[in-house]
């Protein structure tokens, strides 16, 4: 793990194991491409931070996989509309997740397979509807605007540090770029 601070982003800094893909973090803005299959963002209206909700009860990353032949910047702005009501103003990529899949197939038919990247980021967004929540797709109940503490709390509190640690970091780092 280059560039991280393992006791500051101790899930980040071991392998992350989402059922059957084990994934590894790393802070880059380089990526392969060919091998993206997800998108995802830590959304920022202002200095707070966006958060959502699903009607499983659960808290989610925002972002997800990509549609046949869509560039991952097309997948997020579409993404950012189905789960937060979200048009994107900017982004900055700052990392990626190394995946292998256990799975004798890939997801879906055009997804890289076993080995492939979820890409993340964070930017700006403004909030300019209510989420589409397509039938095919997660169903969102909530979606709110946080500070960044109470953000990592939430995932915090459901088990997810993975997701919490991203909002620290992307915090951290957008901090950092103003400087």
């Amino acid at each position: 793990m280059s560039g991280i601070d393992a006791e500051q982003f101790p899930a980040l800094s071991t392998s992350i194991h989402w059922g059957i893909i084990e994934a590894e973090f790393r802070l880059d803005e380089h990526i392969d491409e060919t091998l993206v299959s997800n998108v995802s963002i830590i959304p920022f209206v202002g200095e707070r931070c966006v958060v959502f909700q699903l009607d499983n009860g659960l808290r989610e990353l925002p972002g997800g996989t990509l549609e046949a032949g869509e560039l991952y910047m097309d997948g997020l702005k579409r993404e950012l509309m189905e789960e937060l009501g979200a048009e994107l103003r900017s982004y900055q990529l700052f990392g990626q997740f190394y995946c292998t899949s256990r799975a004798p197939e890939p997801y879906r038919p055009h997804i890289p397979h076993p080995h492939f990247i979820r890409v993340i980021g964070y930017g700006d967004v403004e909030l300019v509807a209510d989420p589409l929540n397509p039938e095919d797709g997660e169903q969102v109940v909530f979606v709110e605007v946080v500070e960044i503490a109470e953000a990592v709390r939430r995932f915090r509190e459901q088990k997810r540090q993975d997701i919490a640690e991203m909002y620290q970091l992307a915090y951290v780092l957008r901090e950092e770029g103003k400087r």
